[in-house]
């Protein structure tokens, strides 16, 4: 990928939301939208400047609950995949409910949590990341897990190899990616959840408790920018389990880098033949 290409990848989002914000403010200026109904980009801004130290602790505290249950739900959900690739029948039993875990309504689950432990207690809201987090997790690892080339699988036979060294050496490593894709989309996952979790009492330090107070206040500009640092906190955590994911699998990395070099020239030759068919 060339440094053109790079930047162009940066800044086409990068303008977007630009245009998008600019016509957001015209929208708002031009059809007088009330801010209960949606406040202007400015106002918002306002707001994350005036409380930036209160959107810190909030985010903090959210990020902790996001982070623990991510990480608690991940662990669970891969030494579940390692048992469901040796014994069919932990596969047969997680599997059905790794898919109720995944259709469990945040709604109905936060209150339940929130009754069966303290009010003081920020486990029930880690309980709910984790159950997010599970099913992304332990589906694409046991796709992983159970993907082996044929010519690996021979090759440690014909060596007396056993299946725990066919796990370590093959299946592991191959499965390694498809873990690090589901921990990708299981992290903005985490972050919807813990927040959400956030709305059904409990401690009031999160974002999500200052969501819905500041919205009981009217303050809808005070809300809108706790929502902005939802967005951000989902962000970072996305980002993270990106580089993470090029960490694990620097191959793959480095064959999508290959074929957009490939690409990138054959584009260059055609674009040059082009312009010699056309002086001809």
């Amino acid at each position: 990928m060339t440094r053109s290409d790079r930047l162009a990848r940066v800044a086409a989002p990068v303008v977007v939301a630009l245009l998008l914000l600019g016509a957001w403010e015209l929208l708002v200026a031009v059809f007088d939208v009330k801010p209960y109904v949606l406040p202007a980009p400015t106002a918002i801004a306002t707001q994350v400047r005036e409380n930036l130290s209160g959107i810190f602790e909030s985010a903090r505290a959210t990020g902790a609950n996001a982070l623990v249950g991510l990480v608690a739900g991940a662990v669970v959900a891969i030494a579940a995949a390692l048992l469901a690739i040796r014994l069919r029948l932990v596969e047969e039993l997680v599997t059905p409910l790794a898919a109720a875990a995944a259709a469990l309504p945040i709604i109905a689950l936060a209150p339940v949590l929130n009754n069966l432990f303290s009010t003081t207690s920020t486990v029930p809201r880690r309980i709910v990341v984790a159950l997010v987090v599970f099913a992304p997790v332990f589906v694409n690892t046991l796709r992983g897990l159970g993907i082996v080339d044929p010519v690996h699988r021979e090759l440690l036979r014909s060596c007396g190899a056993g299946d725990g060294a066919l796990l370590r050496k093959v299946r592991i490593p191959g499965a390694l990616p498809f873990a690090a894709v589901g921990l990708k989309v299981a992290s903005s996952l985490s972050v919807i959840a813990a927040v959400v979790s956030e709305y059904f009492g409990g401690l009031q330090d999160g974002l999500g408790s200052r969501i819905t107070s500041a919205a009981a206040n009217t303050a809808y500009g005070r809300a809108w920018a706790y929502v902005v640092a939802s967005c951000v906190l989902g962000l970072a955590f996305y980002v993270a389990t990106t580089g993470l994911e090029r960490v694990v699998s620097p191959a793959r990395a480095g064959g999508r880098r290959s074929n957009q070099r490939n690409r990138n020239q054959h584009s260059r030759q055609d674009r040059q033949q082009d312009r010699q068919g056309a002086k001809a």
